[in-house]
């Protein structure tokens, strides 16, 4: 049994909440959704539109670009201001930047403030598109970990945004969002289509990780009983899942109450009263194989590529050994904000130091005692605490049609 009951706790990795019963109730339909521009944004009075980006490797990527709900009403109003692109953790998707109110929403806020902002959403996630010859139910379509992601899809909504705007782009990350960041920031191709980035609970290294319930998974080898299994993708929100889970909190008398903090870290300020709200819309779907990437990351204390073994590392790189995403090459010249929390169980502080002391810049920093790895993006007080301080640092490296006054 602690085989399953780690197979399913896994979906609740980097998002969950404090009700047994309520991923059950409030899953989201398995049915077809509307656009997250249609479903999310624009009912909240903000024009949007949708774009795909096809990757290298055939994917199709949901892009969304909002503006500001002070344009008059026109979905399709073109901004004015400088494009931001923001790029979500695991488990979720571009939905994440707008779950609060208009005005504790970092999506909406940075709208607001007059930037072009533009939502990526990686493969397999609900508001992407699938593959141009792949269906989800192909293994190969889930032959991909956090590397993928940053070497393909992110490279590519980066061009893709810089290329329609014809600028330079700002960026915001979260957690998976910024390790797929750090290793993109490696190739210089791409740091030159970046005016400056904002990295909340930035992860390069995860040797130190302070989850206990994490590391109990990683020493329970769950990464690799998932690929044994034939399980290649991780999506909780089919009914055999919900059962399952339901089956735990109930008959095992697991402690569900409390599985967010043990596997986040406390987080002071997230907002209980939306959890209903929230889970309209997550957890999102990823791969075993980019689990099982970001579990050899812990266990090796290294920010490197997938190891695929030594005979799969020498066909797949040349080498015994994957390369490490060197992060002293990302370029002095890229301005960086990085905010981190104390209570923060995942992207741990003395990580968080590794990833400093690579650097050659000195980015800007903000340090939270009582953030945990949520509040960063669902806090109720986040817009003072942290979204002022990003849109201030934007604000200092180009002014072109937006408001940086509170």
């Amino acid at each position: 049994m602690e085989t399953l009951v780690a197979v399913v706790v896994v979906a609740f990795l980097l998002f969950t909440i404090n009700h047994s019963h309520c991923f059950n109730h409030h899953r989201r339909s398995q049915l077809q959704r509307n656009s997250l521009c249609a479903e999310l944004i624009q009912p909240s009075g903000y024009p949007c539109t949708e774009h795909t980006v096809e990757t290298k490797d055939g994917y199709l990527l949901g892009l969304q670009r909002v503006s500001s709900s002070h344009g008059g009403g026109d979905k399709n109003a073109k901004p004015t201001g400088p494009p931001v692109l923001l790029q979500h953790g695991l488990f979720m998707a571009g939905d994440a930047w707008f779950l609060n109110s208009n005005e504790q929403s970092l999506g909406f806020i940075l709208a607001d403030h007059g930037f072009d902002v533009w939502v990526g959403n990686v493969r397999g996630t609900h508001w992407s598109h699938g593959h141009t010859t792949l269906s989800v139910r192909d293994k190969d379509f889930w032959d991909w970990s956090w590397q993928e992601l940053a070497l393909y899809d992110l490279a590519e909504m980066i061009n893709f945004v810089y290329s329609t705007t014809n600028s330079k782009i700002f960026f915001v990350g979260h957690s998976q969002g910024t390790i797929m960041a750090l290793a993109a920031f490696t190739q210089p191709e791409i740091v030159d289509m970046v005016e400056a980035a904002a990295l909340l609970c930035p992860i390069s290294y995860l040797g130190h990780i302070s989850s206990q319930f994490v590391l109990r998974l990683v020493g329970m080898h769950l990464d690799q009983m998932l690929i044994a299994m034939g399980i290649h993708q991780l999506n909780f929100r089919s009914d055999f899942s919900v059962r399952i889970m339901d089956s735990i909190c109930d008959d095992e008398h697991m402690d569900c109450s409390n599985l967010l903090t043990s596997i986040t870290g406390k987080n002071c300020c997230f907002n209980r009263s939306r959890i209903d709200f929230y889970f309209e819309y997550e957890p999102h779907p990823t791969s075993s194989k980019n689990l099982k990437h970001l579990f050899q990351m812990i266990r090796k204390g290294k920010f490197a590529m997938y190891d695929y073994g030594l005979l799969g590392n020498l066909k797949q790189y040349g080498h015994i050994q994957p390369p490490t995403f060197d992060v002293t090459s990302i370029s002095e010249s890229l301005p960086l904000w990085m905010g981190y929390g104390g209570n923060d169980s995942l992207a741990d502080v003395e990580d968080f130091k590794h990833t400093l002391d690579d650097l050659k810049s000195t980015p800007e920093l903000l340090y939270l005692d009582s953030y945990g790895h949520l509040d960063f993006i669902l806090s109720m007080k986040a817009n003072e605490e942290v979204y002022s301080n990003i849109i201030k640092f934007f604000g200092s490296r180009g002014s072109r049609g937006m408001s940086t006054s509170f």
